[in-house]
């Protein structure tokens, strides 16, 4: 009976509503100048840091701790994801002045050159995923890049295929995309499929094909959405991989474990149609982001992955942002205005000197994707600010 009664409170208590945060502070309006002055200042950190093949950033800077990292596959997938976040950020930014074109022609031929050789050889850790996921996003950037040029955008568009059938390679045998398989070496990866990892994926998948026309697998697309269901707490956190759908309390998957991930998720399960994720949900988490970056920046710039509150770790600070906005985009314009000068304040206060944006020291990986994935979210916050 005793047990009956824990269940049963235990259940409730998951069921139960997020508390209310109250009203949304008042926060610094911000203007379109603004935006563009911190955007133009990313844009000249980008372009002076490319490397000659027209990539972005590297495995030369070490640390006493690293990420593991085996060689050769790793590091070509984390150079493809910060090269394809670089040059999606500089295409977002409108930026147009001839060094600024020039960047991103070097980048678009490094990703032509490179993506196709992009694969994960150590079977214990697929980062590629990351790699052919913003790597399709990019591609779909530059398709609308070149929006008058057919014979390119043809190209692109094959390059994009190649990536979707990467994809498709590399699914979690249980649905899904994650990056460790620790435990296996198969031929379709066995270990982690991750709530974030996943839906990161589905959305490169379905702007891809919404923008550019590009095939849209059913079968791995429906698997993804099972498994991101899997993963979702009825409070709609989610926790951190499939195989903590068992643990859905340890601190990782609670609410404020999730912050960096239940944007990402509620964008790709509203993209796929999935009509529970309401507008009021939508701005729920929003509006959890906005009170409380404070304690989740300081995981910012930590070494050490998940060894602050909550197991938060650095790297989840600038991609939270990143799908923050790009669900922010999914409200009617009326209900974006009260998060933008909040969103933009602590997008804007974090810029370094140097004009980049970083949040975990990743070999020398961090300020290239730390600056593509700032400078899209500030151009969306531009876009929208009426």
């Amino acid at each position: 009976m005793r047990s009956l009664l824990f269940l049963a409170a235990f259940t409730s208590s998951l069921c139960a509503k997020l508390p209310e945060l109250g009203p949304l502070p008042e926060a610094k309006p911000v203007s379109k100048e603004e935006l563009t002055a911190s955007i133009t200042r990313g844009v000249d950190y980008l372009v002076q840091k490319q490397n000659k093949d027209g990539s972005f950033g590297s495995a030369r800077r070490t640390k006493g701790l690293n990420i593991y990292a085996p060689v050769p596959d790793a590091h070509l997938a984390f150079k493809s994801g910060a090269t394809a976040l670089a040059l999606a950020g500089l295409i977002d930014s409108n930026d147009r002045r001839p060094e600024v074109l020039a960047s991103i022609a070097k980048a678009e031929q490094w990703q032509f050159d490179q993506l196709p050789k992009l694969r994960h050889i150590d079977p214990s850790a697929i980062y590629s995923i990351w790699g052919h996921a913003y790597g399709l996003r990019s591609i779909t950037k530059l398709y609308h890049f070149h929006k008058d040029d057919p014979a390119k955008q043809s190209e692109l568009k094959i390059l994009a295929e190649n990536q979707i059938i990467k994809l498709q390679k590399v699914e979690q045998l249980n649905g899904g995309w994650g990056y460790y398989d620790m435990d296996d070496a198969t031929a379709k990866p066995t270990g982690l499929s991750m709530s974030f990892a996943t839906a990161t994926v589905l959305l490169a998948l379905k702007e891809a094909h919404e923008e550019m026309g590009t095939s849209l697998p059913k079968r791995e697309v429906d698997r993804a959405l099972r498994t991101l269901e899997q993963q979702r707490t009825p409070d709609w956190a989610f926790v951190y991989s499939l195989s903590h759908q068992f643990r859905p309390r340890y601190a990782i998957n609670r609410p404020a474990g999730s912050l960096g991930r239940s944007q990402v998720c509620l964008a790709a399960m509203r993209k796929f149609g999935d009509e529970r994720v309401s507008d009021e949900i939508v701005s729920d988490w929003l509006h959890r982001l906005c009170v409380r970056e404070g304690w989740f920046d300081i995981g910012r710039k930590r070494p050490r992955p998940h060894e602050t509150h909550f197991s938060v770790s650095g790297y989840f600070y600038y991609y939270g942002f990143y799908y923050a906005t790009e669900s922010l985009q999914m409200l009617p314009p009326k209900a974006q205005q009260p998060f933008i000068p909040h969103l933009a304040e602590h997008l804007i206060s974090k810029q370094e000197k140097d004009g980049s944006w970083w949040d975990f020291p990743l070999y020398d990986y961090h300020q290239p994707y730390g600056t593509g994935y700032a400078l899209t979210s500030l151009s969306r916050l531009r876009s929208s600010l009426k």
